[in-house]
Parts: C-alpha cells; sequence; structure tokens
C-alpha cells in the first residue's frame, strides 16, 4: 500500500551554511523565509517540493510527522557506493540517511518507509527518529549556495510506503515507488569479463584483453556473446587516470578500434572504461573547476562550461561509434565534482565550502544529473554501466550501476565487506531502477577461491550483474566448471527473474549468510576466513 505523502509540519531554510536556519512561515502559496518560497503540491501518491529563491540558498529542511513502533529498525541508502555499509539499524537521530528510508517492525511482520523519486534537483537524504523524519535538501553549487535568480527549483518529489511482508519487500515496494514512471532499458543479461582485478591498470597490452575475451568466451554459453571490459590503463597506466580520451598508451594501445575489433571476432561485446570528469593531461579548451583537487595528477573539470561537456560527449561517440566499444563504464564523476567519495563526507556536507562552478545558477545534482543524459545520448546504443555515480540521479541514464565499492583480487575481507554487502542491500533496486552490479568476483593467486566461488554463485542466483577478472594462472578445470556454472545460472535467473535468491537475514548483519529463491531452496554462504573479519585497512 502506498498512502499519499502527508504536507510537512515544519520548514527550515539556510541561505548560507554559517548562518542559523530560518523557520519558514506557512502561507498560501507555501513556506515563505525572507526570499525563499518553499513550495508543495500532490503529484499522484506523492509530494512535490519546489524552491524557489532570488537570493542565494544552500539548504531546505522538511519536517514530516511519522510516528514509529519503538523497537522499528531503519536502514537507508548510500550517497553513490556502497562501502560495506549499509544495514538495518536501531533508530538514530542524527544517522544520515541518503535519498530514502525504510522502517521494519520484525514483530508484526510489516513496514514502511520515505523517499525522493528517481532524478531529483537536489541532493536529498533523512533523519528518522520515533516521531518523524526530516528531508534535508542539499542546494549548494559547489561549495556555495545556488544561484537560482527567481527560478523555481524543482528539487524532489517525496513518497510514503506501507507495506506487509519481509524486509525485502518493504525496500523492494519503496523502490517500486521511488522509481515512478521510469523504466530502466532493457539491454538483456549482463554477464562478462573485467580486467581490472588481475592487472590493476599495469601491466597489460592488446594481446592480454583479447586473452581475456577468449577466456569469458569459452566459459560462457555458444549462444551467448559476453561483454569483455578494457578497464583503467589503456590510455595512461596506472589506476584512476583521466582524459584526454583521445587515443590509448602510443606503442602499446595505437588501434583502439582494432581492439574493438579483434575483441569481438573472439566472441565478446568490448567494453571500456573511462574517467569522463577529470583531465591527466592539460588540454587545451576545456577549463577545470576550482575548489578541492584529489591529487595533483588529476584536474577536475568544471561540467558547467559547455565545451567541457562537448568534449565528453565526443570522446563517449567515438569509443561507442568509429572505435566500435558497445558498453561504456564511466567512473568518478561524484569524486570529481565534489573532491570526496560517499564514504568521506561529514553529515550532509558534501564538500569544501568557498567554491562554485562557473555557472552558479544550477545545484551540484542538476550538474551530475545533465551530465549522465549527455553521456546516455552520445553512447547511443551501447550499454552505459555508472561507477561512483550517484544512482538516484543516474537511473534512466545508466542501464547498469555499480552498486559498492571496489571488490579485490588482493584480499578477500574487502570482497566479503563490499561484494555482499551491495549484492544483499541493494538488490531491491535491481531493475527497478537499472540492472545492479555488485563489482567483480576475482580469480587471483591471492584470493581463496572457495570464498570467491561462494560470492560467484551468489551473484548469480540473486540475479545481478555478472562480471568476473580471471587471472590467466588460476584457471584450472575445476574453476572454469564454476565460472560456466555460474554464467549459465547467471543468464537463466536474469532471464526469468521472479526466480532471484534474495538474502534473508539482512535484519541481523551487514555481511548476510543465506539467500533463498521462489521454491523455497535455501543456500548458505561461509565468507569469514578462519580469524573472522579483518579490521585492518585492506586493498
Amino acid at each position: 500500500m502506498n498512502p499519499s505523502t502527508p504536507q510537512p509540519v515544519a520548514v527550515t531554510v539556510l541561505t548560507h551554511d554559517t548562518e542559523p536556519g530560518r523557520t519558514a512561515r506557512p502561507g498560501p502559496s507555501g513556506w515563505h523565509a525572507g526570499d525563499v518560497l518553499v513550495a508543495t503540491a500532490p503529484d499522484g501518491d506523492g509530494l512535490a517540493v519546489t524552491v524557489q529563491a532570488d537570493g542565494p540558498v544552500a539548504r531546505v529542511a522538511l519536517r514530516f510527522e511519522r510516528r514509529l513502533p519503538e523497537r522499528a529498525l531503519v536502514t537507508g541508502d548510500a550517497w553513490e557506493r556502497a562501502y560495506g555499509d549499509l544495514h538495518w539499524g536501531p533508530q538514530r537521530p542524527e544517522r544520515v540517511l541518503p535519498w530514502y528510508w525504510a522502517w521494519y517492525d520484525e514483530a508484526r511482520g510489516h513496514g514502511g518507509g520515505m523517499g525522493v523519486r528517481l532524478r531529483p534537483g537536489a541532493f536529498c537524504a533523512w533523519t528518522v527518529d520515533g516521531t518523524g523524519a526530516t528531508l534535508w535538501l542539499d542546494l549548494h553549487n559547489g561549495g556555495e549556495p545556488v544561484l537560482l535568480g527567481g527560478r523555481a527549483l524543482a528539487a524532489a518529489t517525496v513518497v510514503t510506503t506501507s507495506t506487509d511482508g519481509t524486509p525485502y519487500d518493504v525496500v523492494a515496494d519503496l523502490c517500486t515507488a521511488v522509481a515512478g514512471d521510469l523504466r530502466p532499458r532493457d539491454v538483456g543479461p549482463v554477464v562478462g569479463a573485467n580486467n581490472w582485478y588481475h592487472a590493476y591498470g599495469e601491466g597489460f597490452d592488446p594481446d592480454a584483453v583479447v586473452r581475456d575475451a577468449d577466456t569469458i568466451a569459452d566459459l560462457s554459453p555458444d549462444d551467448v556473446r559476453p561483454f569483455s571490459v578494457v578497464d583503467a590503463g589503456w590510455a595512461r597506466g596506472g589506476a584512476a587516470h583521466g582524459g584526454p580520451w583521445t587515443t590509448g598508451i602510443p606503442g602499446l594501445f595505437d588501434d583502439m578500434g582494432g581492439l574493438a575489433t579483434r575483441v569481438t571476432e573472439a566472441g565478446c561485446r568490448p567494453g571500456l572504461w573511462l574517467r569522463p570528469a577529470a583531465l591527466s593531461l592539460p588540454y587545451p579548451g576545456l577549463v577545470e573547476r576550482p575548489g578541492p583537487r584529489p591529487s595533483a595528477a588529476h584536474r577536475p573539470l568544471d561540467l558547467t562550461v559547455e565545451e567541457n561537456l562537448v568534449a565528453v560527449e565526443t570522446a563517449i561517440a567515438t569509443i561507442t561509434g568509429p572505435w566500435g566499444y558497445r558498453l561504456i563504464k564511466h567512473d568518478f564523476t561524484f569524486f570529481d565534482l565534489l573532491g570526496r567519495h560517499g564514504k568521506q563526507l561529514d553529515g550532509v556536507v558534501l564538500t569544501e565550502p568557498g567554491w562554485h562552478h562557473a555557472d552558479r545558477s544550477v545545484t551540484n545534482a542538476e550538474i551530475l544529473r545533465s551530465l549522465y543524459d549527455r553521456i546516455r545520448a552520445a553512447a547511443g546504443d551501447a550499454v552505459v554501466l555508472g561507477c561512483g555515480t550517484p544512482g538516484h540521479l543516474a537511473a534512466g541514464a545508466v542501464d547498469v550501476q555499480r552498486t559498492g565499492c571496489d571488490t579485490s583480487g588482493v584480499a578477500w575481507e574487502r570482497s566479503r565487506r563490499m561484494g555482499v554487502n551491495a549484492l544483499a542491500f541493494r538488490q531491491p533496486q535491481d531493475r527497478r531502477f537499472f540492472v545492479c552490479d555488485p563489482d567483480c568476483v576475482p580469480s587471483t593467486p591471492a584470493t581463496p577461491w572457495e570464498k570467491n566461488r561462494q560470492l560467484l554463485d551468489a551473484v548469480a542466483r540473486a540475479g545481478a550483474a555478472l562480471f568476473v577478472s580471471i587471472d590467466p594462472g588460476t584457471r584450472t578445470s575445476a574453476v572454469d566448471a564454476d565460472i560456466r556454472l555460474a554464467v549459465e545460472r547467471s543468464l537463466a535467473v536474469q532471464r526469468d527473474l521472479a526466480t532471484a535468491a534474495r538474502a534473508q537475514d539482512t535484519l541481523h548483519t551487514s555481511s548476510p549468510r543465506t539467500w533463498r529463491d521462489r521454491s523455497g531452496a535455501t543456500t548458505s554462504y561461509d565468507w569469514l576466513e578462519p580469524i573472522g573479519a579483518w579490521p585492518l585497512p585492506v586493498r
């Protein structure tokens, strides 16, 4: 059941973060605080929120009454990728819950939630307590308040749900309401290989790329053309390099179109990674943004400058057109816009203060949403995979979404922490927002196959995107058999999603062990190593 969303009972406006918030006064046209007008209007079962201001406005907070059962547990989403931190937990009033939040009463088998519909005009987060919930709308441009110039910003549309069933049912119903009329593009089953976790951007060449394609083609059914994705390291050596994207490494990746042809001839659909919102080398005519710099080696672009956006479009159109790649994996756009990853945010503060983009009239959320739309248009009919992208803003412009931070070809603990958590807790978004990709399952000398194969099996049974990263030296008849079975199982489940297995023990752990499918068949996994979890840093 999705009841109509009630009106807020209080609204607070912050024109600058350094000033105390002003309580808005209700009136016939909305809530007023100085020259800021916050209007709310029914939109189907939702409540549309618009913000209009002549001067600067940094944040708006809307308070809704929503009394929860005393022992109800609460969960939410992540700003972009999850970092092993999604979980159900007690009602902590200061806990920041990006985009949506859900509650669940285990004794009654009942819950509900609130969220904002996909593609809002603001970065949105919730704080929840026993008597209500507050929606925080971030309206910054860079690290300063946006200057709307009197225009009415469609900031968000709030939806409310009430659901009987399992915790999965509660969040899935909420995700359906949040998706609204948006329907992700049907790109069919997504299976394939990616070379990142056995190469890490170093020491590979075109022959190694083709070898990866030969491997995943060999381990896939004859009637399937899996993807084979070339990750970072083809344009400049090492991790996370930026543009320009006009050519590969001279003397090594001189013919990127020819490489795509070789991957195609091996029986795969070629894919290519790029970091579109930053440069690693100066490029004439492109404008870098001010504000925080992740490192001296990376020059984030100002994504409100038209010349920069045209350069990104040209690169995407070249890669998917003349070069012939059928999948684009774009990465780091959240980080390059704001100078921080989602795990590095301070509450609802997205970036350092005191800087802004060239065009100050648009919010950070609008800037990213526009970038994603332009990438989608430039990619034509190629599949677009977003990584390091806020799913709420990218939905509709990405076909596949990396839902968790990196797994690892070096330390199993990282794959457990990131991959299992993202698979379990973001599964309700799958095919409602996009195809969910919990990241690659590695097969490397440094990681135990008896653990990797369990993650491989869980991803396949859940029907999520299945990518593997196979070090050639780890291939054995047993490993090949495990991967071949998982690919076949994944294809079957993705073609009939009603058969997908779902995590059962999400209420009481961030790393669920038990999955159950429609038939009632249950599979349990042993994720932990003999010493248990590894609380030291892992790569």
